[in-house]
């Protein structure tokens, strides 16, 4: 089977990279301070086996610079994350580069950002920076269908080639971190219909129970878990840092493998890594991909 193997986490692993105590902007900051260290966590992934650089787009929204207080930043930002994408793909010789679309607001809450007729201009604002520059769009951490609904219309108006890529309850898999059943979806999916669905930044053992769900939606799918205990109540406050957060010390490359194996074996195309999980994840996912028979693509 063909299967195309996403990059692991980008901004996280930049923060870890660049070793400065994080702050809201998250690994956004870095690009203005060190940009190589952009440039090298793209590399290495591709170097490990991904075939996908997911750019270091997510953040890059107006909202959240005009509240860092670098409104003016928010082009030039954009070139850079895409421009260091782009470098390491050169210095590699292959591979596509996504234009990773990242929620308003802030990740894991349905209830911020704007309704979706004020969020799609928005959306297309940042994909208008992307044209050309980018093979994919890809919609991360998709907390409900209002969000869902804002960032497609904007992503599939452009043209791109788009997967949308929801988060789902830590604790049930069944469910988007709006509460809403993730079936709740699909009705939306009939008029904007991606490329590819699939499941992030949520644990691993979620991931499991949601995926037959999206299996039966008649795209192609997968997923890409982080690496962390849980979403502590202090990141769903105004403005948190990543400091807020616990890496697990129990998901090493190997036991990510197992998970991402598992994913395949139930029909999943695409897998991949998200927060906390690096290049030493992905390359034993490209191993075990190589070794069972399967074409990496």
């Amino acid at each position: 089977m063909n299967i195309t193997l996403l990059d692991g986490s980008v901004g996280q692993e930049i923060v870890h990279r660049h070793g400065q105590p994080p702050t809201p902007l998250w690994s956004t900051s870095v690009m203005m301070e060190a940009p190589e260290v952009v440039r090298a966590v793209h590399l290495d992934h591709f170097r490990a086996g991904a075939t996908i650089a997911t750019a270091n787009t997510y953040a890059l929204h107006r909202d959240r610079l005009d509240r860092a207080g670098i409104p003016d930043q928010f082009a030039p930002l954009i070139d850079t994350a895409l421009s260091e994408a782009a470098a390491a793909r050169a210095a590699h010789g292959t591979g596509r580069i996504a234009g990773s679309l990242g929620p308003l607001g802030a990740s894991y809450r349905a209830d911020l950002g704007a309704d979706p007729a004020t969020a799609a201009p928005l959306f297309a604002e940042v994909i208008a920076h992307m044209q050309g520059r980018v093979d994919l769009l890809l919609i991360e951490t998709v907390a409900g269908t209002r969000q869902a609904l804002g960032a497609l219309t904007a992503a599939l108006a452009s043209g791109i080639p788009t997967w949308l890529s929801l988060t789902v309850d830590d604790d049930d898999g069944t469910r988007l971190r709006s509460g809403e059943p993730m079936t709740a979806i699909a009705p939306l999916l009939a008029d904007l219909t991606p490329q590819a669905i699939l499941l992030n930044c949520s644990r691993p053992e979620s991931i499991a129970a949601g995926l037959p769900i999206i299996a039966k939606m008649g795209l192609p799918f997968g997923a890409y878990a982080n690496g962390f205990t849980h979403i502590a109540p202090a990141f769903l406050q105004s403005a948190p840092t990543v400091a807020a957060l616990t890496a697990r010390r129990d998901l090493g490359p190997a036991e990510y493998a197992d998970f991402a194996m598992g994913w395949v074996d139930h029909g999943a195309t695409i897998v991949g890594g998200c927060c906390e999980v690096g290049p030493a994840h992905i390359a034993e996912i490209a191993r075990r991909l190589t070794a069972a028979g399967h074409t990496i693509t």
